[in-house]
């Protein structure tokens, strides 16, 4: 590969080009004035793009964040599944042990919207200034962005941002837009909104561990959601199938890979306060069986930043195998643990010298320096309280920049295992190969970008010798 490629669309894109453009855009929207949806204490409107768990959730922890800042209901939803759509709203209307989130969550049947156009059918309800809320399979988040955009709803959006390359620049490029209309924007990398890590960024800016030289990173599990999957029993079209387990395929989500170890990537480029310029890894599939999914089974990934420091990534999905979910950050002055047990709570810590104990509760440890000591709050609540604070006193809120950029600095992790190559960030912004070129004009009949073979198997990876894509479709 190399990194002359040139997109079509958007120009050929680099890690200066796309800073001089947040530099230039910083105060587009001062001069838009400010339209808020809610009069007279009517909430602020909710729509639900995605009705799975993580979209359940959301809703959720905005009705608890909003006791706090500004009033919010949930007023419409829409999924390409009926059922998916009808268990999200039994579980948040039917809530028994907690009536502020049922009492904000009776969407009635004519605002529940099945199908492809359903997000568009739900944005429409809303006013200028309520929240468009996407959950959905991140192969559809600029579909969705953009109609947000045209509408002038803010927005809340899950993690990852995009699979690819040829998306990334399309959601730089729509996000432009949504500066302009002073649009308020949350991403799901909640652990940014955490305050024991945010306590730790401080410190480890002002120099508590010197100059970090090496970080490590692990989420070392057994098999996750739906990462993977049997082949399609024949009882539903192949596109819903895919939809339905869309970790198992790298043009709905990214993967495994980039769905669920971006979390711990994005922390630690945080706590660097810069963003990667290459990745090499290593990966394999190990246990099939009758899976048929997309994903390797085991991950190792050497990140390479500007001053040549270095984040190993390691990911495993595999049964009865040692379990790590951590980050950690080493200096040259000491050492610090980022996380420790999942997302939260992190019970971030700094060590003097490299011996870092990994049982945080432990008393007398050894070279400690510091430690949070308070109790941590719940970092998807705050992400919810940030950016509703942010509608509230229009204060600018926009983290689709930082989101795309983790997003494609973990697509450049996972593309380095794919493909066996050394894969740079210009590189990946700059590729050609889009998954899903056509997300924009799918229906309930329409055929996926992916197709299995006889057997019901997909297309995957191989490593040296698809060394320019991560599949051949």
């Amino acid at each position: 590969m190399t990194n002359s490629n040139k997109s079509s669309t958007s120009g050929n894109f680099n890690r200066r080009d796309v800073n001089k453009i947040a530099a230039a855009s910083v105060l587009s929207g001062v001069s838009i004035p400010y339209v808020h949806a809610a009069k007279d204490n009517d909430p602020t409107r909710l729509a639900l793009i995605g009705c799975g768990g993580r979209g359940t959730g959301a809703v959720a922890n905005a009705i608890t964040a909003s006791k706090d800042s500004i009033p919010v209901k949930l007023y419409a939803m829409a999924d390409v599944d009926n059922d998916q759509l009808y268990q999200s709203h039994a579980s948040l209307a039917g809530q028994r042990a907690r009536p502020e989130i049922k009492a904000a969550c009776d969407v009635p049947k004519e605002r529940q919207y099945i199908g492809f156009d359903g997000y568009a059918k739900a944005i429409d309800t809303l006013r200028a200034g309520d929240i468009a809320i996407f959950t959905s399979p991140c192969a559809f988040r600029w579909v969705h962005y953009k109609k947000a955009i045209e509408k002038g709803v803010n927005v809340f959006m899950e993690k990852p941002l995009t699979p690819d390359g040829p998306s990334t620049r399309r959601m730089f490029s729509l996000n432009e837009e949504a500066k302009k209309k002073n649009l308020k924007v949350g991403v799901g990398l909640m652990c940014r909104h955490c305050e024991a890590r945010g306590e730790l960024f401080k410190r480890i800016q002002d120099g508590a561990i010197g100059e970090i030289n090496m970080m490590r990173a692990y989420r070392m599990q057994g098999p996750v959601a739906s990462c993977r999957t049997k082949k399609n029993p024949g009882n539903q079209s192949e596109l819903s199938f895919q939809i339905q387990n869309f970790h198992s395929f790298l043009w709905l989500s990214g993967g495994a890979f980039s769905d669920f170890f971006i979390h711990n990537i994005d922390e630690c480029c945080w706590m660097k306060n810069d963003w990667p310029i290459e990745a090499q890894a290593v990966g394999g599939r190990h246990y099939r069986g009758d899976y048929i999914d997309q994903n390797f089974d085991s991950y190792s990934v050497e990140y390479t930043f500007s001053d040549g420091s270095k984040l190993f990534m390691d990911g495993r999905n595999v049964t009865g195998c040692k379990q790590e979910f951590a980050s950690y950050a080493h200096g040259s002055k000491g050492a610090a643990v980022i996380s420790s047990a999942s997302h939260t709570p992190a019970h971030p810590r700094i060590y003097k010298g490299q011996k870092i104990e990994k049982i945080w509760r432990r008393p007398n440890q050894p070279g400690l320096v510091w430690k949070w000591n308070k109790p941590e709050p719940n970092p998807y609540e705050l992400e919810w309280k940030h950016l509703l604070d942010a509608i509230r006193d229009n204060t600018p809120h926009n983290e689709v920049e930082r989101g795309l950029k983790s997003s494609l600095v973990t697509s450049m992790g996972r593309m380095a295992a794919h493909t066996g190559q050394v894969i740079s960030y210009d590189q990946m912004l700059n590729l050609e190969h889009e998954f899903g070129p056509g997300n924009d004009k799918l229906t309930l009949e329409s055929k996926p970008p992916l197709a299995p073979d006889a057997d019901g198997k997909y297309p995957v990876p191989q490593p040296g010798i698809l060394r320019d894509r991560e599949y051949e479709a």
